[in-house]
């Protein structure tokens, strides 16, 4: 039997997927969530121990493994040779300067993430190696064999996790990232099962960079990734005619096309944003220069929307790529464009790679392969690690309220708790693939309170007060709250509020009216669904507030002593793992 373990191979967020000998997705999970490690840069996505317990589970005895990764052969030979002829020695690197180049990052810093690129592909499937060789120890003989490795275009692995991840038989994919091997925007079509590539964008210019240099000069830090901040706090923001001035001369619009600015004019402009910066900005944000620049992006993206819609004319797009996070954006891409459907994927940004690359490899060796069967469509994001319960076991030893109390009992008692007020961590059945919380790992609390919002980033997640949480919403009950209601599974896009509903629900509403909504169906999470169904009952609202599992600054937990830990040490209420429930 042949198994295809996809391997994210950039600097950051580097993740592995496992497709089966039939092309169903058996896991996938970015590294961060098993190191606690926020992005994981620079770390190998094959964690020898993460590998073992994979192969463990999912690969009988005897079977092969093809290596998948997420950046081409070509690209990686060039790297090598651009090491061999010592680029990327450290005095080398530390000669470039640290000005903004046209990529919008300073040189020094672009040159060093390429190093970093470079050092990813040459350790891809190490690994793996080592967790072949541990698990062979006890029985002298490898589980598995490494039966090849494979290189993918970075962007292939983005448009193929996007379009055969998506519900369409036939879609246009737009891909916009900080960075792929000739530029940071590609387009492709889905038809009849084939991935073809239509336009891919070359030189240095760069829409994601872009929007993470105005990550930076609001005051907060791309390299954290921090530009979600950025969507935030745009809405509190005013319209600067003379800071979007400055902002326009970045990159303008030529013949439908984007032109990037040179590195000087790039140099001028955000050394005059920097000059414009108030002094609390890098305390608080810079909210009129969020706003300008979330507008920019916008009206940059609209450009590139417009031409893939002029390339392949489709009724269905796919946004993939770290771009296609920009909830916000998406929210209104199809009221500005002729496309009709939108779907952007649960992780469309680099850890999504590793399923892109596991499933160009599986179509390598099945030609006949058009993608996932329709009943695996659209592909789950609920792909990553179990938590075991014997924390709560052991737990329950010395806390008399630590109950074992079965799933119906839990989600009662979680749906009183949380109608009366109260927090609620929430860990059930297997984590999300990607970085939103979407019900199985994450802290709930009731949408209606006026101060419900600034009572859990006080009490639990301690982050800036300006920063939105987002409703969980019983999908059938939609249109009733949100208007051109659109289903969302992946809070992958912003809805405006119903005007007469926004009242109910205060703590999920955002400043300009709209909420990132979790659209829910007993079909994709029974256990989420049947929670919300019971908040309905006692309060007549299908909506919870939803936010990950997490406290500022770490990924969403890996485990149930993780949850454990945050729940006596922040002001959550109860804790339910799996039918286990724990109150204070």
């Amino acid at each position: 039997m042949r198994f295809y373990l996809g391997l994210a191979t950039t600097f950051h967020d580097p993740a592995l997927a496992l497709v089966g000998p039939d092309g169903t997705v058996l896991f996938a999970e970015a590294t961060e969530r098993f190191l606690q490690y926020k992005r994981a840069p620079n770390c190998e996505p094959d964690i020898p121990a993460r590998v073992i317990a994979l192969v463990q589970e999912y690969v009988p005895a005897g079977s092969e493994i093809v290596v998948a990764s997420s950046w081409g052969a070509q690209f990686t030979d060039f790297l090598r040779g651009q090491a061999g002829a010592g680029a990327f020695d450290l005095m080398a690197l530390a000669a470039h300067s640290t000005a903004l180049n046209r990529s919008f990052v300073p040189e020094q810093a672009e040159r060093v993430f390429i190093a970093d690129l470079h050092g990813a592909q040459e350790r891809v499937g190490h690994g793996t190696l080592l967790a072949l060789n541990q698990g062979a120890r006890a029985t002298g003989t490898p589980r598995a064999t490494i039966a090849g490795q494979r290189r993918y275009p970075h962007h292939l692995c983005h448009a193929a996790y996007g379009l055969w991840g998506s519900p369409f038989d036939a879609a246009t994919a737009l891909v916009v990232d900080g960075m792929g091997e000739t530029g940071a925007a590609a387009i492709y079509r889905l038809q009849d099962g084939r991935i073809t590539e239509l336009r891919r964008h070359r030189g240095r210019g760069s829409l994601g960079f872009l929007y993470g240099l105005i990550t930076d000069l609001a005051g907060f830090d791309q390299v954290k990734g921090e530009e979600w901040k950025i969507m935030g706090l745009a809405p509190y923001g005013r319209p600067d005619p003379e800071l979007a001035a400055l902002l326009a001369r970045l990159c303008t619009i030529e013949g439908g096309r984007l032109r990037f600015a040179e590195a000087a004019t790039i140099q001028a402009v955000a050394a005059e944003i920097r000059a414009r910066r108030p002094a609390d900005a890098l305390e608080t944000g810079w909210a009129d220069l969020a706003r300008c620049g979330q507008d920019l992006f916008a009206t940059l993206m609209d450009v590139l929307v417009a031409e893939a819609a002029t390339l392949a004319p489709a009724d269905n797009l796919v946004i993939a790529g770290g771009c296609g996070l920009n909830s916000s954006y998406n929210g209104r891409v199809l009221d500005r464009s002729g496309f009709t459907r939108l779907h952007v994927p649960s992780a469309p940004a680099d850890d999504g790679n590793a399923v892109g690359a596991a499933w160009l490899a599986y179509a390598e060796d099945h030609p006949d392969w058009a993608g996932p069967l329709p009943g695996q469509r659209p592909l789950t994001p609920y792909l990553g690690a179990r938590v075991s319960t014997t924390a709560m076991e052991r737990l329950a030893e010395q806390e008399p309220r630590a109950r074992r109390v079965g799933h119906d009992a839990a989600t009662r008692a979680a749906a009183e708790i949380l109608a009366a007020g109260g927090l609620v961590g929430w860990v059930q059945g297997r984590a999300e693939f990607g970085p939103r919380a979407l019900g199985n790992r994450s802290i709930l609390a009731d949408p209606r309170p006026e101060g419900a919002k600034d009572a859990l980033n006080a009490k639990v997640k301690y982050r800036e007060a300006f920063r939105p949480f987002a409703p969980s919403i019983l999908a059938e009950a939609g249109p009733d709250w949100f208007e051109a209601y659109a289903d969302s599974p992946y809070m992958e896009r912003t809805l405006v509020w119903r005007e007469h509903v926004r009242a109910r629900v205060p703590a999920v509403v955002h400043q300009d009216g709209t909420g990132r909504l979790q659209s829910v169906t007993p079909e994709r999470n029974p256990a989420y669904a049947a929670l919300i169904r019971a908040f309905a009952d006692i309060t007549g609202v299908p909506i919870l507030l939803n936010t990950s599992f997490n406290v500022m600054g770490k990924p969403i937990l890996d485990s149930a002593e993780d949850a454990i830990l945050m729940f006596y040490t922040t002001g959550l209420d109860a804790l339910v793992v799996e039918d286990w429930l724990v109150v204070k």
